[in-house]
């Protein structure tokens, strides 16, 4: 099981996806527990996170059954993805490629004349994209 969500700045959800649906709930609840530790780390990194352009917030915090990871971009879109704890095989640089992977493809998004920044994301594309990557975790 794993979840990707996508936060604007403001912390309401852009994008939200689960894989399988039947936990979305308690996913919900761990991805909105996670921004207090999110808004930590960057306001802990401060200025060293605009000089280093390391977007990349790492493992936020394990429970027993999930890994929860980070990312914020330049504009404080926060990704936080939540991982399966028993899947031993997905490796530190994997999930950094992951979101950076979600990041291209929401900077595509963003780039689109008909987006709306701040609206929910309704795209095929992204959508095919991140389900490939949730199937990659799964």
């Amino acid at each position: 099981p794993s979840q990707c969500d996508l936060l604007c700045s403001q912390n309401y959800p852009l994008y939200i996806r689960s894989v399988p649906t039947e936990n979305e709930l308690k996913f919900h609840y761990t991805v909105h527990t996670s921004l207090d530790v999110v808004d930590e780390k960057i306001s802990a990194m401060g200025k060293a996170l605009v000089d280093q352009r390391e977007l990349y917030l790492g493992l936020l915090y394990p429970t027993e059954d999930y890994k929860v990871y980070g990312y914020v971009t330049n504009s404080k879109v926060k990704f936080v993805m939540v991982v399966d704890s028993s899947n031993t095989a997905l490796r530190d640089n994997e999930i950094r490629s992951m979101f950076r992977k979600l990041h291209n493809s929401y900077t595509d998004i963003m780039c689109n004349p008909f987006y709306n920044p701040g609206d929910r994301i309704h795209s095929r594309a992204f959508d095919t994209m991140v389900n490939s990557m949730m199937m990659q975790v799964c």
